[in-house]
């Protein structure tokens, strides 16, 4: 991608682009997917949220009006609304509609000079882990969220949580100290029906993280995301970094709302070990797994269940190969909420003898 990146194994320097203020403007880009054209509601209480909860003002790029058939066919305006708001001196921040599942076809049609040269606050997560892990390449850190559809446009209220730690994400210098939410939720918005937005999603106590592997603190700088696009990042190996690059990186993993069988994962895991990946991490942080989708509910216990043997796979599976290195699992990124929207490529600390998480 890079001659520079490719000759040192991993950027020089790694810069967190300037944090966002008031009543700044943002664009907003469908460089993954778009459901607006779908579920326009929800999009319009997405906006409406980032103009009265942040004081943001949305720009609506190309893509933003565009369907998924179109965006299926049309990579390079992906691309392009990408790049054109990285460039435009008066956006301060890029947030992306929704995730999807082949933005890993859109990268080659991106310039990484004109990402490197204008950095700029990227906000998405799911497929976008394909940009996310593109702009860690030219050592530019983003955060993995908020989307505008899922989180910004929330059925009933945002979360607490979400809204304290998206205002991070948007406005501060530093991520700060990682805290588990009270309570969560993975049940699907029922965005067919407009009355439901009104309804606030049923909530769950959160049992808060979980450590397991080594007892001793790390540090490293964050890479990863959904682990469903890191296997395609892996099947490609065209975008990754030398694998030299992540020693001492602390893996960022979460599974998405396909609800892959523990057994997959487990599958998945033990080929990163076998290559010799798994053992270049210093540590972990693994966000809850969605346990249902709209079309398949599953009970209190089943869902449980499910978590319980997703977390299970992932320690053994680390426990074989990387032994030393601290796991902490259920922490609140990914496919459920609230969201705590952490910083790819930023500086993160695992402590699991305090039991803290504290991001540089």
């Amino acid at each position: 991608m890079d001659s520079q990146t490719e000759q040192n194994g991993r950027p020089d320097t790694f810069v967190t682009p300037p944090p966002l203020e008031r009543g700044d403007r943002i664009a907003v880009i469908a460089p993954a997917s778009n459901r607006r054209t779908d579920f326009g509601e929800v999009y319009d209480l997405g906006l409406e949220r980032l103009r009265e909860v942040f004081d943001l003002e949305p720009v609506e790029y190309p893509t933003a009006t565009r369907d998924a058939e179109y965006l299926l066919e049309n990579l390079e305006q992906r691309a392009k609304d990408v790049m054109d708001a990285f460039e435009d001196p008066d956006i301060k921040g890029v947030i992306t509609i929704i995730g999807g599942n082949d933005q890993i076809r859109m990268l080659k049609h991106l310039d990484p000079a004109v990402l490197r040269e204008n950095p700029t606050r990227f906000y998405g997560y799911s497929d976008n882990t394909n940009l996310a892990l593109y702009l860690w390449n030219l050592g530019i850190v983003s955060y993995y969220g908020p989307t505008v559809m899922v989180e910004l446009g929330m059925d009933g209220h945002m979360f607490e949580h979400t809204i304290k730690f998206s205002e991070r994400a948007f406005f501060d210098e530093t991520f700060g100290e990682l805290h588990s939410a009270a309570e969560f939720t993975d049940e699907p918005g029922d965005w067919a029906t407009p009355d439901q937005l009104e309804e606030s999603r049923g909530t769950e106590p959160n049992p808060g993280w979980q450590w397991a592997g080594g007892d001793d603190p790390v540090s490293g700088r964050l890479w990863g995301g959904c682990l469903e696009i890191l296997d395609q990042q892996f099947l490609a190996d065209r975008y990754l970094p030398a694998e030299a690059a992540l020693d001492g990186t602390v893996l960022a993993l979460e599974t998405s709302e396909e609800l892959p069988d523990a057994e997959w994962v487990a599958g998945v895991l033990r080929a990163l070990g076998e290559r010799g990946v798994l053992e270049r991490f210093a540590g972990v942080l693994v966000g809850r797994p969605p346990a249902r989708t709209p079309f398949e509910d599953r009970s209190t216990d089943e869902r449980e269940a499910y978590r319980r043997q997703q977390r299970q796979v992932i320690e053994d599976v680390l426990a074989r190969y990387n032994p030393d290195a601290p796991v902490v699992t259920n922490v609140d990124f990914g496919h459920t909420w609230p969201t705590t929207p952490i910083p790819i490529g930023g500086r993160v600390e695992i402590d699991p003898q305090e039991e803290t998480v504290q991001f540089e």
